[in-house]
């Protein structure tokens, strides 16, 4: 008889982790979802005026160097290529992002060379920091006051809700300097997006005999006697009944407006002075280039403080957010018959070809392995 498997979550990391133990022919599974829809965040769908298609909780451009993650999810869809081309807004003009040397000498009216711009940004830097501490001190050795604060400071502000010097310097790292006029927002191999959207591969991946959908109905932890074992792509506190308190997260809220032809010209443009109420507008029909649309659909992006009924989408992990989290994560160790999975499970800021390359990692390790000594998280979320 095949073992049950019940999943909580049925964005990528539930779904693959479905497929993957399902093809075994060892599992049946049953994956829950709170939401009406699959897909999770990544849920896409056609815009009722104007038939574009709509990334509907924020732009997902996939990207990746793994081929394996590549090939695993052009499987389920037809990708064509695309490049993200970020642009920022500031007080001082509209410049490219990331910073690179168009960004440089357009800035700060210059023409100069790669090895010219190193050295130049070399200049603007803060050599009293040794060692980063947080979000501000690594954009100030690297890059100075002046590009820090028309850049980097309020976007950041507005993005995570308190002074930058309260994040880790990690966070910048994810933005690097380039000293030619590469453009493209990502330093990975494989990009492109779904002609056909997320939802239409979520639905594929998950559509197989032995795996049951239950939409609009959550897996409660006091289900779990009810299968042989359990994976939990909510959230690790929510798991615990929040006993310890709540990890915090920053939340979306989007502004939606209709316009004819062209409202900006590009997919992105982050809006970079603390001023501006909101952090970015994205414009989804250039999502879709190969798509031709007489209207255009955009939506301002706010972020705020995720209240109990908000969506999550970023964890803070702030200083007190560690401890809880390693309060959590000695409780979740203890657990029988559990794995943590996903952005939400193991409290981490994941990117989409992440959590399916954890996901694809993490169904090997549990096949070649007895049900009884399944991993407690997909990776490490201290």
């Amino acid at each position: 008889m095949k073992q049950h498997i019940g999943i909580a979550g049925a964005g990528f990391a539930g779904a693959i982790m479905a497929r993957e133990l399902v093809e075994s022919g060892k599992y049946r599974v049953t994956i829950y979802d709170e939401r009406k829809h699959v897909a999770g965040n990544c849920f896409t769908e056609r815009d009722a005026e104007t038939d574009i298609m709509i990334h509907r909780y924020g732009p997902h451009i996939f990207n990746t160097s793994r081929e394996d993650v590549w090939t695993y999810i052009n499987k389920w869809g037809k990708f064509e290529p695309f490049i993200n081309r970020v642009k920022a807004h500031t007080a001082k003009g509209v410049f490219s992002l990331p910073i690179n040397l168009l960004t440089i000498n357009q800035y700060y009216r210059k023409k100069l060379s790669p090895a010219e711009a190193r050295d130049f940004v070399g200049t603007l830097a803060d050599d009293s920091i040794k060692e980063p501490q947080n979000f501000e001190d690594q954009a100030m050795k690297y890059l100075g006051k002046d590009f820090y604060k028309n850049f980097f400071y309020g976007y950041t502000k507005k993005q995570w809700g308190v002074e930058p010097k309260e994040l880790p310097a990690s966070i910048l790292k994810r933005l690097p300097v380039r000293f030619n006029y590469d453009d493209n927002y990502y330093d990975q191999k494989y990009q492109g997006i779904p002609t056909s959207g997320y939802t239409e591969i979520v639905r594929r991946i998950l559509d197989h005999q032995d795996i049951t959908i239950r939409l609009a109905q959550r897996l409660e932890p006091h289900m779990k006697n009810q299968f042989d074992h359990i994976f939990w792509s909510g959230p690790m506190d929510g798991y615990f009944k929040f006993q310890f308190g709540r990890l915090n997260y920053r939340t979306l809220k989007f502004e939606r407006f209709v316009e004819s032809g062209d409202f900006q010209g590009n997919p992105v443009i982050n809006y970079c002075e603390e001023e501006v109420p909101y952090t970015r507008i994205s414009e989804h029909k250039h999502f879709a280039p190969w798509e031709e649309h007489e209207k255009t659909v955009c939506f301002k992006e706010f972020s705020k403080f995720c209240g109990e009924d908000d969506t999550p989408y970023y964890p803070m992990r702030l200083e007190k957010d560690k401890v809880l989290l390693a309060k959590y994560t000695s409780l979740a160790e203890k657990e029988e018959k559990l794995t943590f999975i996903g952005r939400l499970g193991t409290y981490r800021y994941l990117d989409m070809h992440v959590v399916i390359g954890e996901s694809l990692d993490l169904s090997k390790v549990c096949l070649s392995s007895d049900i009884s000594t399944w991993p407690k998280f997909s990776c490490n979320p201290i």
